[in-house]
Order: structure tokens, then sequence, then C-alpha cells
């Protein structure tokens, strides 16, 4: 039930619940946490997937690279990129300019698992978002574009 100026029972008007960040941290919790459990059945957890799709972006990329690129320590990569390997969707070539520096690349299986990851993503987007129209929804993607934006984020 909502009070006179729209707030819902139990919670203040200007209170926390009502703050953007708040409602944009709890709801991407519960989206993370159900892409979790649909991308754990392809042997993955939302950080592979987040490397295939950073890898997506860039042909190709050292693991330094990448790892600045996903704010995340060098070693996450290493780790990341060792079960991806395993799993036959990318694979390390070592730079010919400096052997020192692996270079990761999707392979075709990697791809074909980034886009399984994209339709489980594309079904949950319909429906976390099946209670809005349509403008709605291009206006939340609109939105979350700009804030993404703002953020360095693709």
């Amino acid at each position: 039930m909502s009070d006179v100026n729209g707030a819902a029972a139990g919670e203040s008007p200007g209170g926390l619940t009502s703050t953007t960040v708040f409602r944009l941290g709890v709801l991407g919790t519960l989206a993370g946490d159900r892409f979790g459990r649909e991308v754990e059945g392809l042997g993955l957890k939302p950080k592979h997937v987040g490397l295939l799709a950073a890898l997506d972006l860039a042909a190709a990329a050292s693991q330094q690279e990448l790892a600045a690129r996903m704010g995340v320590a060098p070693s996450l990569v290493v780790s990341l990129a060792d079960t991806l390997e395993g799993l036959g969707a990318l694979q390390r070539i070592r730079d010919p300019q400096d052997r020192r520096r692996q270079v990761l690349t999707l392979t075709p299986q990697g791809r074909e698992l980034l886009e399984r990851c994209t339709g489980l993503a594309r079904t949950l987007d319909e429906e976390f978002t099946a209670g809005l129209t349509q403008d709605q929804r291009t206006a939340l993607a609109e939105a979350l574009r700009v804030l993404a934006h703002r953020a360095g984020l693709p």
C-alpha cells in the first residue's frame, strides 16, 4: 500500500530505499544472482562471461590489458582464462614482439559460448522487465546506457 506521496508502506519518502543507488544495487544483486545461476549450467560464473565479453569487444588483448579493462587483479584474469582455456573458449598466444606477454583470443567455441550466455541474458531481460511497457523498457535501456557510459563502461 502507498501513502499519499506514493511511498510504499514501511518506506519513508526520502529514505534509503527510495534512492537510485540503493535500488540499482538491490536489483543488480537480484539480476546478477539469477544470471549466475543460469550460466552455472554452462560451467561458468558471471566473471567468466565478463572476460568473454571483454575479449569480444577487442579482437585480442593481453591478460594485463584485460585486467585493467575489467578493473580486476591480473591474477583473476589468469584464473578465469585458465578455466575458459580448459573449456576451449579462448586461446593464449605468445606475443612474438614480447615473449613475456600472452595475448588472449576467443575461439569459435568461445563465441558460441558467449552467444549462449547472451541468449540467457536476453531471456532474463524479458522476465525482469515483463511488467514494463515498451516505452518504459526503451527508457530504461537508454538510462542504463547513459549511466554505463558515464561510468566508463561499454
